[in-house]
């Protein structure tokens, strides 16, 4: 058990609001704990948390639209202050631990010079970020990217394309610099 889970106590306000949003989600599995400030945002029915996912302050998750999903797999820590945006769909497995400051986004805004950036289309691509990964504070990951089990990428890092699983990332993109042994 992680030093956070085994050392957390958590407060009267965290309680009700884990009752407030428990009744709000699409599913809330077992034992999951959010901190006093998280903002479910737009379509919370849309988000999914497995057994035992704790959201810490500031944290806000957004299904964008009716379709997008958010789902949130088993012991996973979503960090202080981190922004997850869903268009279409954010998987994030087991036992994963997202930092703080970390901003996760499946979308991204057109470039066509002949029309404003404000009215352009987005462009969508599912994220998948695999069980046991470890996101460090100020990671960004972008739309498409798939980050699969046991991947260590760290802080500042911007993850977009398919990183390989066990490998260890740093930088901007996010280039493999070691692995898991």
């Amino acid at each position: 058990m992680s030093q956070f889970r085994k050392n957390n106590k958590r407060s009267l306000i965290s309680k009700l609001m884990t009752l407030y949003y428990r009744r709000r989600v699409g599913k809330c599995g077992a034992a999951v704990n959010f901190d006093s400030i998280v903002y479910l945002m737009r379509f919370p029915r849309n988000i999914q948390f497995g057994d035992g996912v704790y959201v810490k302050s500031g944290a806000k998750l957004c299904p964008c639209n009716e379709k997008a999903k958010i789902t949130v797999g088993e012991n996973t820590t979503i960090g202080y202050n981190t922004l997850i945006f869903s268009s279409v769909n954010i998987q994030i497995g087991a036992n994963c631990m997202i930092a703080p400051n970390v901003y996760v986004v499946d979308s991204d805004h057109g470039t066509d010079r002949s029309l404003q950036m404000n009215l352009q289309e987005n462009t969508v691509s599912k994220v998948y970020i695999g069980d046991d990964v470890w996101l460090a504070t100020g990671v960004v990951v972008l739309k498409g990217a798939v980050i699969p089990e046991g991947c260590i990428v760290a802080a500042n890092s911007v993850v977009k394309g398919e990183l390989e699983a066990y490998g260890i990332y740093a930088g901007v993109p996010a280039r493999k610099v070691g692995e898991r042994k």
